[in-house]
């Protein structure tokens, strides 16, 4: 009998496309704050717009713009350790998909969605759908159909839930 994980293999396709959407947003949101902080006209325009506050001295003008080289460093580095984060994400929800398609694994779909949404951030939009996804493939189960019942001889251990 064939076992329909339709849900499944959707929630996993829109947590995919949301990936991959953020993962474009991310890297155009990287490079694009990257090049525009190490412009030598942006930094100037940052430091004449600080130099004319009467309030700093020259010191604290210059620890400022030290600080503004270190927040641009690690701009960049947290931004492409996001990007990296999605990319397996990604990864592990294709892969989900693929064991999950034609009811292959089901289990170890369960545990590549989790994964998946650990990586795609713990409380966003996509991670709840491979949640979701997640859960879905550990507890459906196929129906119960005739050829799997069992007669009073062929039963061979406790069941409890036996119609009398």
């Amino acid at each position: 009998m064939n076992f329909s994980r339709t849900g499944e293999i959707a929630l996993g396709i829109i947590g995919a496309v949301f990936t991959f959407i953020s993962i474009i947003l991310m890297v155009l949101f990287v490079s694009g704050g990257s090049a525009a902080f190490q412009d030598e006209a942006v930094l100037q325009e940052i430091e004449s717009e600080l130099a004319a506050d009467p309030t700093l001295a020259g010191e604290d003008l210059d620890v400022i713009m030290q600080g503004v080289g270190g927040f641009i460093d690690v701009f960049g580095i947290f931004g492409w350790t996001l990007v990296v984060l999605l990319v397996i994400s990604l990864i592990f929800n294709i892969l989900a998909i693929i064991n999950i398609s034609k009811n292959k694994n089901p289990k170890r779909a369960g545990i590549f969605f989790i994964i998946a949404g650990i990586f795609a951030f713990f409380l966003s939009l996509t991670s709840i759908l491979l949640y979701i996804a997640a859960i879905m493939s550990f507890v459906r189960k196929p129906p119960f159909s005739d050829d799997q019942m069992t007669t009073k001889d062929d039963l061979t251990y406790y069941e409890p839930n036996r119609p009398l």
